[in-house]
Order: structure tokens, then C-alpha cells, then sequence
């Protein structure tokens, strides 16, 4: 959208170059956005397993202005999706995102979620605007109530969006995130080249939390067998 309300003033600094995007329409919308943000994050940056091009070399948002003038306006020409990733770049807050203040830098990966109101506008104007302009090397959409769910990659610079294909879980390999998305319990999420769930941070304190309880039961199985042998388990230490 393009709002005639917003002063043509650009800002000394891009932290008060607001964003300005309307209110996502449900709670599940939102609920999915931050999904996927905070199970990205957690994966690039407080993982020791993450590729350390990936732990703080990345920018990723949900619901936020991107402004794109080529004649750094601010009230000429910007878009919102409704998830983006950025790739090598600071890892830091913004406001928005300013491509002339970016270093004409685009997202890599945009993700939509379809509403009724907002579907054919994802479906047609957008796609063609990340083809177009933005050259988005990946465009998907996903819908949290029907499932829809699409991906697209760049055939080349300057190309066309070709369909992602996907594999026999329906999953599609984003070259971008070297991670699959794929609909798992009528979500989208991230998974790992060898199908094992990004999960969010939460439900990675629960799996450690599991893992140290299954720890500490075989200690004490190993414990009372050594004390039916008649060995004292403390003096083995």
C-alpha cells in the first residue's frame, strides 16, 4: 500500500523511520509470525551448531514497513510482508527497513499468510512486486486456517518465480535458510535438512529438561544394579 498521510521528510536516523503496517487480522496470524521468528532466532544465534555466518550476520522480522524508494521517500513507495528474512547484514533492531539505508540490500526470504482480505493481493500483486523489484531470491505463502501452502524461487537475477517443489511430506527446501518448511500440526515451521523440528525456545528448554530427567533415571537404573551386585556405587567415584 502507498499512504498519502506520512510527511516526504526524511529522518536523520533509520530508528525514527517508523514502521507502519495495520494490525495482523487474527490472533493465529500473529501466533504464526512469531513462530517462526522466535524458532529462526534461537536456531542462528544461541545455537552452538548454527553456522557462525548465521548466529549474527542476519536480520529477521515479522509485520514490518519496508521502504524502498529509489528516490529515498518515505511516503512513496513501501511494503510490509508479513515475514522476511534478511541475510548478511548487522543483526540488530530496526524500526523498519530502509533499503537506501541498507545498502540497497532486499530480503532473501518473504513469507505471507493469507487471509480473505489479503489472498489474491499475495497471490498476484506481491509475488510480481518480490519478482520484480525486490528480486526476493524465495516468495512463499502459507494460510493458517486452510493450509495453503506455496513456495517460489527466483530462476535466476532478473528471472521469474518457478514453484518449489515439494518433497513426499509436503515439505519445500529453502536454499536461502538451508532449512525446510513444512506444515506440522496445522503450523508452518522450520526443519533441518534431516527433518528434525526448529523448535521455538520454549520447546527447546522442554526437550533439555526431558533429556536431563531420562539422564538422571538411568543413573539410578545403573545405580541399584551395581548396589544388587553388591558394590557401593559412591565408592567408584
Amino acid at each position: 500500500m502507498v499512504a498519502s498521510s506520512k510527511p516526504d521528510v526524511l529522518e536523520s536516523r533509520p530508528s525514527k523511520l517508523l514502521s507502519d503496517e495495520p494490525p495482523l487480522e487474527t490472533y493465529r496470524h500473529l501466533k504464526q509470525i512469531m513462530l517462526l521468528l522466535l524458532c529462526l532466532e534461537w536456531w542462528w544465534r544461541d545455537r552452538p551448531e548454527a553456522p557462525p555466518e548465521r548466529r549474527n550476520n542476519f536480520f529477521a522480522a515479522g509485520n514490518l514497513t519496508i521502504y524502498y524508494s529509489s528516490r529515498q521517500r518515505r511516503n512513496e513507495y513501501f511494503r510490509g510482508p508479513d515475514f522476511f528474512v534478511v541475510l548478511d547484514t548487522e543483526y540488530r533492531e530496526r524500526t523498519s527497513w530502509v533499503v537506501w539505508e541498507e545498502n540497497g540490500k532486499y530480503p532473501n526470504v518473504i513469507i505471507e499468510m493469507l487471509s480473505e482480505s489479503t489472498a489474491e493481493t499475495d497471490r498476484v500483486t506481491k509475488r510480481e512486486l518480490y519478482q520484480n523489484v525486490f528480486g526476493t531470491p524465495e516468495y512463499f505463502w502459507f494460510d493458517p486456517y486452510s493450509m495453503e501452502f506455496q513456495g517460489f524461487r527466483l530462476s535466476g537475477p532478473g528471472g521469474t518465480y518457478v514453484e518449489i517443489t515439494q518433497n513426499d511430506r509436503g515439505w519445500m527446501w529453502s536454499q536461502q535458510l538451508e532449512l525446510f518448511l513444512g506444515i506440522v500440526e496445522e503450523q508452518l515451521r522450520f526443519l533441518t535438512a534431516t527433518g528434525e523440528l526448529v523448535p521455538a525456545p520454549t520447546e527447546a528448554a522442554i526437550q533439555e529438561r526431558l533429556r536431563a530427567e531420562a539422564a538422571e533415571a538411568q543413573l539410578e537404573i545403573l545405580r541399584s544394579r551395581l548396589q544388587e551386585l553388591g558394590i557401593d556405587p559412591d565408592e567408584l567415584n
